[in-house]
């Protein structure tokens, strides 16, 4: 196909690009095949290297050139100062910052925002000798003088005070600047005074700041948000067909003197390749435009000159999405992925792969330097006669991802890349059409102008992380907890610091400690059931078998003594409290008044107080403190038991002992006390 010089793919970019210019804007080489760089990058764009460095060279590499050929500095002003000229392009000096800044980008294969970031600190790092300086026009990183580790640390010392506390742009800034001179230290021809080194090895001398982590979507939310993807995704495929119909019935508009005037012949030219200056060069003026091109106008379009540009764009929208369309398409495959917004929007056609049972997508983590490969599967379609409700479809990612190549289909098809960008726009731009990555937060076509154009208000802010957070909680619950099946595509840390702190996790988290800390408090404040005369006769009543917790065998049982442990009877004595399950107890009957599974009877009182006894003599035998580490919960509870006695209670049970048919039931080890 011809390389078509209205159709520029500026600011595309993918894994193994040489960083080559593009060919400047309104030529043409109809005899050269489509070049991966010259489509890839645009003349013109402050963050494509070649273009911006050697804006008169396109095709130059990159390089430790000179820059001394720029009309302005990197910052986009003039060079008025020396020290600016110095470190950005000048040939007279030895070390410019910016030939380190490309050098390790190219080398690095640094994303696009990153490269931004590091010339922004070039900027601001010059600037501030600029102004600071008295002898700049002399400074440099070889020579002690004048000492610029002074004039670094100064500036470091006030970049906090020029951002909101907390914020990591300052220790950002100082980071890369300093990444940049270590650059230039490494290489053996371009020294660096020795004064920098303590800088350049130890602290920058600045935190790293907080970022302002965001909440994830609520239920109701998401559902909505996921709702209103659908339907706008919905919205842009009827409109494209309709575009597509039209563009069948067209024919070439130069073969008719009327054809110009005909939205399908439009349409076909631009389809086609016929140049958008040309088109509006054929069209009648505005006022004498048939009703078929009017009615494409929106009512805004006033002027004859944005009565042309809006009739470009209603064209150019009736072929290929725009910016503001993509949004629900990333809505859409971050829901059902579960990927970042950066690992969704970065998919190449070599990055799908589908196949008899659904899709296998490889995405990019440019900021983890990852690549992960990921299978989804199609679900079967129900065997059911009802239609099938189409407003609520399942998300498929398989279907997700075919309807999203169907959209940029054509554009994909134009931009010449042997393997384009998924997240493919069209730009109208003054009178060009041009062929340009999609931009999550491009103004005035961002996530939240996307939410004014569907009419949909959410509850935060329009962040896409959030949908990814609402993702990453639902897993945490399917997983019911597990962190390391959580983190599959991070780590534990991550996890920890981005999406453990959601609303959702926390209230779950607060909910299970609290249930776990009322179980054990129940346990531990959980004593012995003690039954006086009234409610050992009251064991016969139907209900009593609910109300104590004992089944009909064990109230049997109880009454025939067959669960007595001399103290107290037990409920179980192989699934005691302080032993392991099916073993019997091994601290009864010492422990039985500490144990929720005891049943004091009536009967056991002649024990009770012989165990009174025992425990009177140890208390006079024993430090306050030993004896309260051994038997303070014990003497506690049993004093409870006999205040709920009568005093004929009592007196009976002393008849007992003092006629010696009672003895204490208790182990020979436990008639004595040891400190050690």
């Amino acid at each position: 196909m011809d390389h078509i010089a209205y159709i520029v793919g500026a600011d595309l970019q993918q894994r193994g690009d040489v960083s080559h210019g593009l060919a400047l804007a309104g030529h043409q080489d109809h005899d050269r095949p489509p070049h991966l760089d010259r489509v890839l990058r645009g003349p013109g764009h402050p963050l494509q290297f070649a273009a911006f460095l050697h804006r008169q060279r396109p095709d130059e590499h990159f390089g430790s050139t000179s820059h001394n050929h720029l009309p302005q500095s990197a910052c986009g002003t003039s060079l008025a100062y020396p020290w600016r000229r110095s470190i950005i392009g000048s040939t007279i000096r030895d070390e410019p910052l910016a030939d380190e800044w490309v050098e390790l980008s190219a080398a690095a294969e640094l994303a696009m925002g990153t490269v931004h970031c590091y010339r922004h600190a070039v900027v601001e790092f010059c600037t501030f000798v600029d102004q600071t300086t008295p002898a700049a026009a002399t400074a440099t990183l070889e020579h002690a003088e004048p000492d610029l580790l002074h004039v670094i640390l100064e500036w470091v010392r006030g970049l906090p005070s020029r951002y909101p506390a907390g914020s990591q742009q300052p220790a950002g800034l100082a980071s890369r600047v300093r990444n940049l001179i270590i650059h230039r230290s490494q290489h053996p021809d371009r020294p660096v005074t020795a004064l920098l080194n303590g800088w350049l090895t130890g602290a920058i001398g600045l935190r790293k700041g907080v970022t302002q982590e965001v909440d994830e979507f609520t239920r109701a939310d998401k559902r909505a948000l996921i709702r209103a993807a659908w339907d706008d995704l919905r919205a842009l495929e009827q409109r494209l067909d309709r575009g597509g119909e039209l563009l069948a019935a067209g024919a070439d508009p130069r073969a008719d003197i009327d054809g110009w005037t005909s939205p399908s012949n439009l349409l076909w030219a631009i389809d086609h390749g016929v140049e958008t200056r040309e088109i509006l060069d054929h069209l009648p003026p505005p006022d004498h435009w048939p009703p078929a091109l009017v009615g494409l106008l929106p009512p805004t379009a006033a002027s004859a000159t944005m009565r042309r540009r809006a009739l470009l764009r209603a064209l150019a929208g009736m072929l290929y999405p725009h910016n503001l369309d993509l949004h629900a398409l990333r809505v859409l495959l971050v829901a059902a992925t579960g990927h970042t917004s950066e690992e969704v929007t970065g998919l190449a056609e070599a990055d799908v792969e589908f196949t008899a049972h659904g899709v296998q997508l490889t995405f990019t983590k440019l900021r983890a330097h990852a690549v992960r490969r990921r299978a989804y599967g199609t679900a079967p379609a129900p065997q059911t006669t009802s239609v099938p409700h189409l407003s609520r479809p399942r998300l498929d990612a398989a279907d997700i991802v075919r309807r999203l190549m169907a959209v940029t289909e054509r554009l994909r098809r134009r931009s010449g890349l042997p393997s384009p960008p998924l997240f493919l726009r069209a730009v109208v731009h003054v009178y060009d059409l041009t062929i340009r990555p999609f931009n999550g937060d491009m103004k005035g076509a961002s996530l939240k102008s996307w939410l004014d154009r569907v009419g949909l208000t959410l509850d935060g802010p329009a962040d896409i992380r959030r949908l990814r957070k609402s993702g990453k909680v639902e897993k945490a619950l399917a997983y019911r907890g597990r962190v390391n099946d959580i983190t599959d595509d991070h780590s534990v840390e991550v996890f920890r610091g981005h999406y453990a702190h959601g609303t959702t996790l926390h209230v779950i988290a607060g909910h299970v400690i609290t249930t776990a800390q009322q179980r054990w408090f129940a346990e531990a404040t959980t004593g012995p059931m003690v039954l006086t005369s009234d409610g050992e006769a009251e064991l016969d009543h139907p209900q009593a078998s609910s109300m104590v917790g004992l089944s009909t065998e064990q109230i049997g049982r109880l009454r025939d003594g067959a669960m007595d442990m001399g103290v107290s009877s037990c409920r179980d004595p192989l699934d005691s409290p302080f032993g392991r399950p099916g073993q019997p107890c091994p601290v009864a009957p010492l422990r039985c008044l500490e144990c929720r599974h005891a049943v004091v009877l009536p009967s056991n009182l002649p024990q009770l107080l012989l165990l009174a006894d025992h425990l009177d003599a140890l208390r006079r035998r024993l430090t306050p403190q030993h004896f309260h580490t051994l038997w303070g919960q014990s003497h506690a509870n049993l004093t409870a038991v006999l205040q709920d006695r009568t005093d004929a209670e009592i007196a009976l049970a002393r008849t007992q002992i003092a006629n010696g048919e009672e003895t204490l039931h208790i182990p020979l080890s436990a008639r004595a006390e040891f400190d050690r």
